[in-house]
């Protein structure tokens, strides 16, 4: 049963194999799509996940779920023909171009909702409680097998999208700073041990200077704005990447993983065991 989140309550605490085409890999794979809207209507600066705060186990699912995906795909393609444009990433051994879009996806995705400002109502979902499913006679484990797959995302998770959004909102980011978040945030190498490391470093740190230099002929040089959105930068590599993949694509991805799709569509060779 899913009931809907009221707008004063939302934003505060209240307590990999081969696929067949799915309908993501066919959108993911089309020129254009349809843009349509849905309201966001929970608080821009409220967040969940408290210590002993019990959000991190309420569940979520979108109030829009066919708007959403169709949106949620225009932004995902959006970020991947960003990436296609970028011949610098292409001059990346392939073992690290996967690394860094297995690593990177989520909050570049999480960036293009930012830049398109798009807005999603949720609705809060409960989970068969243990004594209805001792009742039903219901095998547990049959049970958590569903649960993991049908139950939604995180509702703490889905906060923390929500919070930034909010923030990169807020600040009112122009197309520009946006393109050099992307690079910045596409050539973080992570704890991962890259082949071409100097190289994606180098990378990095230029899409940074890019950046400051940018806020500081745009805003007379006031770099706290360029402290303040590096900031935004460390909480985007904290986002959940199964929250947005549960949230927004799950329920077209059939027997896909997001991973494996990305990769498959940037032409990019996943090491095949």
């Amino acid at each position: 049963m899913a009931t809907e989140i009221p707008p004063e309550k939302c934003g505060k605490c209240q307590c990999e194999t081969r696929h067949a085409k799915s309908i993501l890999y066919q959108i993911l794979n089309k020129e254009h799509g349809n843009e349509t809207k849905c309201q966001l209507y929970c608080s821009p600066h409220g967040s969940a996940g408290s210590m002993g705060c019990s959000c991190a186990d309420r569940r979520v699912v979108l109030k829009m779920p066919e708007a959403m995906w169709r949106r949620a795909s225009e932004v995902l393609l959006k970020t991947l023909n960003f990436i296609r444009n970028l011949p610098s990433f292409y001059h990346v051994p392939w073992e690290d171009q996967r690394i860094l879009i297995q690593q990177n996806w989520a909050p570049l995705f999480v960036l293009g909702m930012a830049q398109d400002r798009v807005d999603f109502d949720l609705r809060e979902i409960s989970a068969p409680s243990l004594l209805k499913k001792i009742l039903l006679n219901q095998s547990l484990t049959t049970s958590n097998e569903l649960d993991s797959s049908s139950l939604g995302a995180s509702f703490a998770e889905v906060q923390k999208i929500k919070s930034l959004l909010w923030k990169f909102w807020d600040l009112d980011i122009s197309a520009k700073e946006y393109a050099y978040l992307k690079g910045i945030i596409l050539f973080n190498s992570g704890c991962h041990a890259l082949k071409c490391l100097p190289y994606v470093q180098t990378l990095q740190q230029e899409a940074q200077q890019a950046l400051m230099e940018f806020i500081s002929t745009m805003f007379h040089r006031n770099l706290s704005r360029f402290a303040w959105i590096l900031q935004l930068i460390t909480s985007l590599q904290d986002i959940d990447a199964d929250a947005i993949e549960d949230l927004f694509f799950r329920p077209i991805l059939g027997e896909a993983t997001l991973n494996i799709l990305l990769l498959e569509t940037l032409y990019i060779k996943p090491d095949w065991p």
